[in-house]
């Protein structure tokens, strides 16, 4: 295969340096250089990614399949990139090449296709250091045998061109955040860091939203449906805030033992009950100058809501059995999967603790309104599970990925991960584990069934197929539907235990106190069985 002409090749160069005088979106600067390399240079699939601490990740990708944006590649597991990333020259790897190539039936309208036979690239330096790698994949062996090697240098420099210039249109504080990502001494710990993976509109939208308020020292209150990621956006607020260097302390209010909850929020002296054999501090003073994490704040009791309302406007907490006040420097972030002004109507939520924690509100969108986002995340997951695994790499077959995207995910991204994990297993059971794994639709076992009990963490009886059937025929929404299936489960439960709750607990692998919570948000405390 031939390269086009040299005119052809001066032409793409001027598109390119006219393209550096604009103000573009980086991801669509990017974008344009990869269309515009497909003029002058043979391949199937090319990607431009970026170094993020340990990881690769994907900036722009041209022929390979949507999911490919989602992947985050450790540069150690990858020895192909890992040698690109650290050459300054051009490689090329021989189609009969052993180490796996990273995209390996992850190139677009190959069908089972799996195997990439030719791959080159570069990696790319800005300011002398490593900044990422652009790479080039054919499906035939041979593809890059004609390339001119001084060309495709040149592409390489004006490709850094590139780079730089959107680091250097973008704002100051997009400037500011790229240096403190390339810093050696930060590099560990960005590795650490997780991040919402999206592209729709709704998560740029929340990427925004937390930018705005981690700056402040305002309360958030993090809502958003069972799954969605509301401790992933607590992290978040708390890295981008002053307070990252001081410690975020986690609280689920849901699992609080109600002996003892006062004493994990505020700790408690020597003496001060039975048990108490000596001092302890509480979550407040743990995470005095940093972060609490106060996660299901709608399942604390009404007692505790009043004691934590009072530390909330003093500033002050007393241990349990002291008289001494101490002074604590907190930021409140909550997260609640609960509607808490219609638990405030019915008397289960104070009003004034939830305008206290709410004076910045944060709306964790469900899964299902994000468009294409499923494919990046599964994308995502299947990287983080081959490696888990132990297995060369995941990949969705056509049927896979349109089932992915055709299924409302009631449990968000929880679900999602919790599918893709079961459905590798039963791929990896099914093939070789010698090469790439396939994971097919059937491997997905997607039902309402599924969905119900990731909830309730067990395993469905036969007789609820019946209750299944008619609910998938319903014109109830998601979440009614769900409460349905689990109300009828339930139910079936108390009359095979005969009413003895603890039972009931017990078999549904539920903590007795989520159990308790469960009946009375289902209504079901005062139904006679």
């Amino acid at each position: 295969m031939k390269m086009t002409s040299d005119q052809n090749f001066n032409r793409t160069l001027v598109n390119l340096v006219s393209d550096l005088s604009m103000e573009l979106p980086a991801a669509e600067r990017y974008q344009h250089l990869l269309e515009e390399m497909a003029a002058i240079f043979p391949f199937d699939s090319a990607a431009i990614l970026q170094l993020e601490g340990d990881y690769l990740r994907p900036l722009a990708v041209r022929g390979l399949l949507p999911e490919s944006m989602g992947r985050r590649f450790r540069v150690e597991q990858h020895p192909r990139l890992s040698r690109l990333l650290h050459s300054r020259e051009t490689v090329r790897f021989p189609a009969d090449s052993s180490l796996p190539d990273p995209y390996d039936g992850l190139v677009e309208n190959q069908g089972e296709k799996l195997h990439v036979h030719d791959c080159m690239g570069a990696s790319l330096y800005i300011d002398n250091r490593p900044w990422g790698v652009l790479t080039l994949d054919a499906m035939a062996a041979g593809t890059f045998d004609q390339i001119d090697l001084m060309a495709f240098a040149t592409f390489l420099r004006l490709t850094e061109a590139t780079v730089k210039a959107a680091m250097r249109i973008d704002t100051l504080a997009a400037r500011a955040e790229y240096e403190q990502r390339t810093s050696a001494a930060l590099q560990a710990a960005q590795s650490e860091v997780a991040e919402i993976v999206g592209s729709s509109k709704v998560i740029e939208t929340l990427r925004s939203e937390i930018t705005t308020v981690a700056k402040s020292s305002l309360s958030v209150l993090v809502q958003g449906e069972t799954g969605v990621g509301k401790e992933l956006v607590a992290r978040l607020v708390h890295a981008q805030s002053q307070r990252q260097k001081k410690p975020l302390v986690y609280v689920n209010c849901a699992a609080l033992p109600e002996g003892v909850a006062e004493s994990e929020l505020f700790g408690h002296v020597k003496g001060a009950f039975s048990g108490a054999h000596a001092e302890r501090s509480g979550k407040f003073e743990i995470a005095d100058g940093g972060t609490l994490f106060l996660d299901e704040i709608g399942e604390l009791p009404l007692n505790l809501q009043a004691k934590l309302l009072r530390v909330l406007q003093s500033g002050e907490i007393q241990r349990v059995g002291s008289d001494k006040h101490i002074e604590v420097d907190v930021r409140i972030v909550a997260a609640t999967n609960r509607n808490l002004e219609q638990e405030i109507q019915r008397q289960q939520f104070r009003a004034d603790l939830y305008h206290r924690l709410s004076v910045y509100p944060i709306e964790v969108p469900p899964l299902r309104e994000r468009d294409d986002d499923v494919l990046l995340l599964a994308g995502y997951f299947l990287e983080s599970n081959q490696h888990r695994f132990g297995v060369q790499g995941f990949r969705l077959s056509e049927a896979a990925s349109t089932a992915l995207q055709e299924y409302p995910w009631p449990g968000n991204v929880r679900e999602l991960d919790h599918v893709l994990s079961r459905a590798g297993l039963k791929a990896m059971a099914s093939q070789s584990h010698d090469g790439v794994i396939i994971i097919h639709a059937q491997h997905l076992d997607l039902s309402l069934v599924d969905m119900a009990m990731e909830v309730a963490g067990t395993l469905p009886d036969d007789a609820l197929v019946s209750t299944e059937r008619a609910l998938l025929h319903s014109e109830l929404d998601l979440k009614s539907a769900v409460d349905e299936f689990q109300r009828q489960l339930i139910r079936q439960r108390l009359k095979q235990f005969e009413g003895n709750r603890a039972a009931v607990a017990r078999s549904l692998q539920m903590d007795r106190g989520n159990f308790h919570r469960l009946l009375k948000r289902l209504d079901l405390l005062v139904e006679q069985v």
